[in-house]
């Protein structure tokens, strides 16, 4: 199987293309490099520098590599950066988007993974999420994922182009030779692990006052490698099998105190932390329900322990405190 993988030089991306080709597949990566790294990208995966926002671009590449299927994890990802400023995510994430679905579906691909997210629900009714949970979009964020959720329903409609949209909190660890590194960092297991190795004074903890047992938000981590896995899983489900929507989990949440005294007995470091004020938006408690992945495709998080998902993430940092700067 060929398989065009957008944003592969991205950290979840990346990850996702090491686990393609370690399972034999072929693979070429299309990506602008706005938050990926080259040197992120696997050396058996070949590698188009292109925008989506150029659809001459994308067209090229999926008229040359005739890929069977794509998996789309290029976008906008911020939820914070998507309140402030939202046409870059519901204009520019959905134009993107439709280029390359429109390339895709021009060049017969019948197969498509998206990289979608459980910020469509924002005031979930029941916990764990399900895939029955009303939507709700938390953010202009979870409002492009939306558009391209809706997209794919019309393509199987109208193209027979068989998809699966993949929803998850938070993607965390790493593998041996691929781990997180954004610019800013926004995401907490890195920032925690930043303070270890020195690169800042402390963490802040934004607000400790929510109805959990210790005071702050339970959120749901799953290791990067469980999240690869299942997008590899469900991409050969589309060869036979309808299209299909999936919410996926660590099966537990963790509070912010949880990671941040796990990160101090993984590393060994005091990793100062200080309570500041609630940010807007931020519920309670957000855990992902993985049933139906589970008992349609067999899938269940290999990774699942929150000391093993830091310890791994904690390994890659070390070897590489700069990134994936040379």
């Amino acid at each position: 199987m060929k398989v065009l993988v957008t944003g592969g030089a991205g950290y979840i991306g990346s990850i996702t293309v090491e686990r393609l080709i370690k399972a034999g597949e072929e693979v070429v990566v299309f990506d602008n490099l706005y938050q990926g790294h080259e040197d992120a990208v696997h050396p058996d995966a070949t590698f188009i520098k292109g925008d989506l926002a150029n659809y001459d671009e994308i067209e090229a590449a999926i008229a040359t590599h005739k890929p069977d299927g794509i998996m789309h994890f290029a976008s906008y990802t911020l939820v914070g950066e998507s309140v402030e400023m939202p046409w870059m995510y519901l204009k520019d994430n959905a134009v993107n988007g439709a280029n390359l679905l429109e390339a895709a579906v021009k060049h017969g691909v019948k197969r498509f993974i998206l990289s979608s997210t459980a910020n469509l629900f924002d005031d979930p009714e029941f916990m764990p999420i399900a895939e029955d949970e009303r939507i709700v979009p938390g953010s202009p964020y979870g409002e492009s994922k939306y558009i391209m959720e809706r997209y794919l329903h019309w393509m199987d409609q109208i193209y027979d182009m068989r998809y699966a949209c993949l929803r998850y909190f938070n993607a965390c660890g790493a593998s041996e030779e691929r781990g997180e590194d954004h610019a800013p960092e926004t995401h907490l297991i890195p920032i925690v692990l930043e303070v270890a190795l020195g690169k800042r004074d402390k963490i802040t903890i934004f607000g400790d006052d929510y109805d959990t047992p210790d005071g702050t938000c339970v959120r749901d981590y799953i290791h990067i490698i469980d999240l690869a896995e299942a997008h590899i899983l469900a991409m050969r489900a589309l060869e036979d099998g309808p299209s299909r929507k999936y919410n996926l989990g660590n099966g537990k949440g963790y509070s912010i105190r949880d990671v941040i005294e796990t990160a101090r007995k993984v590393t060994g470091h005091p990793i100062p932390a200080e309570v500041g004020p609630r940010r807007p938006g931020d519920p309670d408690i957000l855990i992902a329900s993985s049933e139906t992945i589970n008992e349609d495709l067999g899938w269940a998080p290999m990774y699942p322990d929150l000391e093993q998902i830091i310890s791994m993430a904690w390994e890659w940092h070390q070897k590489n405190p700069d990134g994936y700067s040379k």
